[in-house]
Order: C-alpha cells, then sequence, then structure tokens
C-alpha cells in the first residue's frame, strides 16, 4: 500500500472531530485537522527567462548567488501570491502550508559548472553559496524559508511529467489532511550547450497558488478555476507495438473518467508531445480513438486537440495548465503530455464558469446537497476516493 493510500484512511479522512459538535478552541482545532476538499486555483505567476531580472523580479539584494531556477520559481510564486490576495499566506498557519515544484534540468547547467571547478582545480575551490545546490531538492529551500512553507516542500523530477505530478502530489497531499494551502509549479533553467536536448530546452517558472473554495470565498479570493491531474506509465515497447495507440487510448480514457469528465461534454485537448514512440502512441489515441469515442460525431464542440511539440523539461505542460485556466471561453480542457520513457499525465483544467460533469465551477454538486453555491457533503468523499484512486 502507497504512503498516499494509507494517508487517505480513516486516520486523516474520518476520525477529525466534527466542528458541528465542539466549540470555542476545540471547534477551530478540529476544522484544521480536517482534510481540505473543493480546491480552486487563486492565483497564477508565470515567468520567462528572456529578459528576466532577478533585481527587478526579486529585489537587489539576497538573490544574485541563487541559482536561475531558483529565482526564476520564487519570483513566479511572488506573482502567484500577489494574485492569490494580501491575505493569501496569513489566512492558514505555517504547519499548514505546503510546497511542490517539478523540474528536470534546474541543475544541470550548475552541475557541469561543479564538475569543471573539481575536475581543474579541485573540489576546495567549490562555491560556498552554490555547493548546496548540488541537491535537486534544494531548488525549492528558498521559498519554504521566505514564505514559512512548513507543512510539506517537495520535488519531482519526472521526464516531462514532473511539473503535473507536482500538482498532483501537492493536491493529493491537501486531500489526505497533510495541510490545507499549496503552492506549486515547474521550473527550468536552460541546458547547458551540447547536452542532448539543449536546442529546445526551457527556461523560466509557473507557479499556481491552491486552497480549499470556502477558505478563498471567505477572504475574498477569486476561483479561478479547478485542476486534477492523473499519471501513468506505458512502456515504450508497447507503446511502439502495434496495440500501442490502443493501450494509450485505454490509459487516457481511464484518466479522463477518475478526473471526472464525462464523455459527452466539450473538451478541449492541448498535447505536449515529442516524436517518440510514446509520443506517436499518445497523439494517435487522441486523434483516432479518445475523442471520436466520447463524443457524438467524432467532434467535441472545443475542436480538435492541438499538438505542441514538446521541450526538454516539465515547464510548457504546467505553463498550458496556466493558460487554459485564464482562456476566455471558459472550456474544459485537458493538458496532455508524455516522456520518451514512458511518463504520461493528463490535467483536467475547469477554468471559473465552465461545467464538468453536470457541475458548475462555483456551484459544484458531487453527491451532497448544494448550499449557497458549496456542495455539502458531497466534495470530501469525491475528493478523498480521488486521491487514493491516483495512487493506485
Amino acid at each position: 500500500m502507497s504512503d498516499a493510500r494509507t494517508a487517505a484512511g480513516p486516520p486523516t479522512a474520518t476520525k477529525a472531530a466534527s466542528p458541528r459538535r465542539v466549540g470555542g478552541e476545540a471547534n477551530e482545532e478540529a476544522a484544521r485537522s480536517e482534510p481540505a476538499v473543493g480546491l480552486v486555483v487563486t492565483g497564477i505567476g508565470t515567468v520567462d527567462a528572456d529578459g528576466f531580472d532577478f533585481r527587478t523580479a526579486l529585489g537587489r539584494h539576497g538573490y544574485k548567488y541563487l541559482p536561475a531556477a531558483s529565482q526564476y520559481f520564487l519570483a513566479a510564486a511572488k506573482r502567484a501570491l500577489a494574485q492569490a490576495g494580501p491575505d493569501a499566506l496569513e489566512a492558514v498557519g505555517p504547519e499548514e502550508r505546503g510546497a511542490a515544484v517539478g523540474t528536470n534540468s534546474a541543475a544541470v547547467a550548475l552541475h557541469h559548472t561543479m564538475d569543471r571547478t573539481v575536475t581543474a582545480t579541485g573540489a576546495g575551490d567549490l562555491s560556498p553559496v552554490t555547493a548546496p545546490y548540488f541537491s535537486i531538492n534544494l531548488f525549492g529551500s528558498r521559498l519554504a524559508t521566505e514564505h514559512d512553507l512548513k507543512g510539506f516542500n517537495l520535488t519531482f523530477t519526472s521526464p516531462r511529467v514532473a511539473g503535473l505530478e507536482a500538482l498532483q502530489n501537492g493536491r493529493r497531499a491537501l486531500v489526505t489532511g497533510r495541510a490545507r494551502w499549496l503552492l506549486a509549479g515547474a521550473t527550468e533553467e536552460a541546458l547547458p550547450e551540447g547536452e542532448p536536448g539543449a536546442e529546445t530546452s526551457e527556461a523560466g517558472a509557473v507557479a499556481l497558488v491552491l486552497e480549499p473554495e470556502t477558505a478563498a470565498r471567505s477572504r475574498g479570493a477569486a476561483a479561478l478555476g479547478r485542476v486534477g491531474v492523473r499519471s501513468f506509465f506505458l512502456p515504450p515497447r508497447v507503446a511502439g507495438s502495434a496495440e500501442g495507440a490502443e493501450r494509450a487510448a485505454a490509459l487516457l480514457r481511464d484518466a479522463l473518467d477518475a478526473l471526472g469528465h464525462r464523455p459527452d461534454r466539450p473538451l478541449a485537448v492541448t498535447a505536449v508531445l515529442d516524436g517518440s514512440p510514446v509520443g506517436e502512441a499518445v497523439a494517435a489515441a487522441l486523434e483516432e480513438k479518445v475523442l471520436d469515442e466520447r463524443a457524438p460525431g467524432g467532434r467535441t464542440a472545443a475542436g480538435k486537440p492541438e499538438r505542441v511539440l514538446a521541450g526538454a523539461g516539465a515547464l510548457e505542460p504546467v505553463a498550458r495548465v496556466a493558460a487554459a485556466l485564464g482562456a476566455p471561453a471558459g472550456h474544459v480542457h485537458a493538458v496532455v503530455t508524455a516522456a520518451a520513457e514512458g511518463n504520461i499525465a493528463v490535467c483536467l483544467v475547469t477554468p471559473s464558469g465552465a461545467t464538468q460533469g453536470g457541475a458548475t465551477q462555483g456551484g459544484a454538486t458531487q453527491g451532497g446537497t448544494t448550499q449557497g453555491g458549496t456542495t455539502q457533503g458531497g466534495t470530501a468523499g469525491a475528493e478523498a476516493g480521488s486521491a487514493e484512486a491516483s495512487s493506485r
């Protein structure tokens, strides 16, 4: 049994004291111990490496020696927090704030520099300021200390899907009661010349703030939409076989079903894919099987899949999620990505105002009764079950 499935069990999901049965400080403590459900995005921050100046984005002092990828993510987080509102952090305590970041190439350039120093003159000449960043887990450490994020601080590095995995696992941690507020996203630094994939490497960052819809409403913050992620694996050998597209289609259908998308609902799709057997199998599955089977006439009202050539990194899929949240049309949107190694992830984006599976954003009804636009009695079970299913 995975750690996430264990966390979804009775100790955290059902044993908390009901806030309606106690009062005063006990009531507040019970509310804090219950899982955070009905999660919405309240802030989005994006940073493009082109023209980026940490002095302008972050301040003139204290950031000079940070690796570029850390600077990018700090700046993206600052912008996301600004959109979420001045009290976005203060609404929860430090122990209830979590962070999750995905990256594939944040440390590559730094590792190259360290290797050259060690081989040329010795480890004694490594910079004490940058040396700790040999560990990829430290690229989000400044974010945690700067914003007092003590709930958890996670780093994901799976090829291409790392950023979406940060969203997936960060949400899971909130749904299973480990925290009540999340800052998640992806950051990348350009690969050094000569490194495989350098010609298509990514540089920049995207950060999203997620919190319970009730908490956002209580402080007057706007809900930009909802996101849900499923990730899975398709062996490259299988992807390249005659059954590759069919196997990919079955996995994609299962993911969309688990995320709650109804086949008869319009669905816009963006696929961030490379030309590997896995990427081609996913592309064929989307074009020929999944969407044709999920809508009358073989087409969805939101159009055919948009295919985006994947770069060397995990940034583009998260950037597409951010763009879908801000899309003026308000369509439910699936962002799909895959890596040559077999990693695949699907993010279902429901912008504010869009309908998803019979529920309207801002007034979802998932097995409970609606009161003032908020589901009572159904959302907690749905999201806790969703988190457990995603860990299988």
